[in-house]
Formats: C-alpha cells, structure tokens, sequence
C-alpha cells in the first residue's frame, strides 16, 4: 500500500477516482437528506435532518478542494458516477419518514466503511484525508439515535426496517461492484490475481460489520 502505481495506474488516478465518487456521494447526500428533512415527523427532527445535510455539502466542499489541490477538477471527477449513482438511489427510493433514515444511515455508515477500506490501497496522504472525512460522526450517531428512537416507540417497525435495511445493504454491495467494473479509476485498486478473493474478503468485512450495526439496534442485517 501507499506506493506510487497500483498495477500501472498511477496512485493519483485512483486517489481522484475514488476522492471523485466520494464528492458526488456527499453532494448527492446533501440533496436527499434536504428533502427528506420535509417529512420529518417533528420540527425538531427535521431540524436534525437538515443539520446532518449541512454537514454532507460540507464534507462535499472539503473533498472538491483536496481535489483542487491535486490539480483535478471536481466536476470532472464526479461526473464519471453520476448516473450509476443516480440509479442506485432511484432504485431505492424511501417510502416514508422511517425508512428515509434507514437509508440515510445505512449508506452513510456502508459508503465510510468502503471508502476507508479503498483508501488503504492508496497514499498516506489520500489514506488521512479519507478517514477525517468519511470518520464516525455526529451525524452517524444522530441518525441511530433517530431510528432507536422510532423502533422503541414504535415496535411494529422492527420487521419492516430490518428488511429495508438488508435491500439497501445488498443493493449497495452490487452497486460498489458495478461501480468498481464500470470505472477504471476504481477497478485497479482490487484487480490482480487475487481480485475475487480480495472483493469478497472486503465484502464479507463490510457485511459483518453492518451485521453488528442493525444488531446494536435490535435489527436483524
């Protein structure tokens, strides 16, 4: 990890592809959480929402610049994963308050996990900056106490969210691989001979860690 080439793709292609899905994940995020800030149940938690949306355009403006910095524009860097990005959240539109915050938090704490775990393959540097922006958060923690909140108020949304929670998971691995197929400023970083086995040893990491999540909250992933 950290050399200067990962296979012959230079590491400051991979650092902008992968620094290039997280902007546009986080501009994106921005978008979503505003307007499901609209059905919150409470102006306090509607409040929560759009604060945890501030945050999302701030971690987007803060990547555009690392970008800048590398002499990348952001635009350019985002563009290449806009539609699949798009599609992965037509695909998985929420269909209430309750499931909107499942979304929100299952993609925030799954998208840190893989960026974090991408980033490794990656310069010191790239390495750094990505754990600051894609670290646990207040806006990690608001989101679970949101949805703690609801199952203990409600008991009857076990069932319902435990199941959207495992479509989101599974949509957003088969996203992540389509993503990592379609993009060589991704693809490099998990080619080689071993590419299957890495893919699935990461995966399977991912999965158990999201496994722990939903059970903390008395889901099962």
């Amino acid at each position: 990890m950290g050399t200067s080439t990962t296979g012959r793709v230079p590491q400051d292609q991979l650092a902008g592809g992968l620094l290039g899905a997280m902007a546009y994940g986080e501009l994106s995020a921005f978008g979503r959480l505003s307007a499901d800030s609209l059905l919150a149940p409470t102006l306090g938690e509607r409040a929560m929402l759009a604060k945890i949306a501030v945050g999302a355009f701030g971690n987007y403006a803060a990547i555009g610049a690392r970008l800048g910095e590398m002499g990348l524009d952001p635009e350019d860097a985002m563009l290449p994963f806009q539609q699949s990005f798009d599609h992965f959240h037509e695909r998985t539109a929420s269909g209430d308050w309750f499931e909107s915050v499942m979304k929100a938090y299952v993609i925030d704490t799954v998208s840190a996990d893989s960026y974090r775990t991408l980033a490794g393959f990656l310069d010191a540097g790239t390495q750094q900056f990505v754990r600051q922006v894609a670290s646990a958060d207040h806006a990690t923690e608001a989101l679970r106490v949101l949805l703690a909140r609801a199952l203990r108020d409600d008991p009857r949304l076990a069932s319902r969210l435990a199941l959207w929670g495992r479509r989101l998971v599974a949509e957003a691995f088969t996203q992540a691989q389509r993503v990592g197929q379609e993009h060589p400023q991704l693809g490099p970083v998990l080619r080689g001979d071993d590419a299957r086995a890495s893919l699935r040893s990461i995966t399977a990491e991912l999965a158990e860690r999201h496994a722990k999540r939903m059970s903390g909250l008395g889901l099962s992933a």
